[in-house]
């Protein structure tokens, strides 16, 4: 317990030094070039870009996540011997909800590529 607000302070300490630090050494000035929006280097708001459709952002979710997911594997398989009969329950229980959030994301058509 001790260690973990020693952590705390040390980094919350870190940060308002850094920031201190930031206001008292950084940049005064400002000009209105600087505080104009950026784009990722398009011109603000420009015509013609199509945003980009959702499909992608679900599809790079789900590869997240059951990615994430699979690399518990891992460790599992390191130590299968030593865990026993109750680590082997507990893993099958787990491939079981990682099948069923599959077919659930299925189901709802989270798979289905159509432009």
């Amino acid at each position: 317990m001790t260690e973990l607000v020693l952590v705390v302070a040390v980094f919350g300490l870190l940060g308002i030094v850094l920031v201190v630090i930031n206001k008292l050494v950084g940049p005064k000035r400002s000009n209105p070039v600087k505080n104009m929006p950026f784009e990722c280097g398009s011109p603000y708001l420009q015509e013609g870009i199509n945003p980009v459709p959702i499909k992608f952002y679900i599809v790079a979710f789900l590869f997240l996540l059951f990615d994430v997911e699979v690399v518990f594997f891992f460790p599992w398989a390191l130590v299968f011997k030593e865990i026993g009969r109750t680590g082997l329950i507990v893993m099958l229980a787990y491939i079981f909800v990682l099948v069923l959030g599959f077919v659930y994301a299925w189901k709802k058509g989270a798979f289905d590529w159509e432009s």
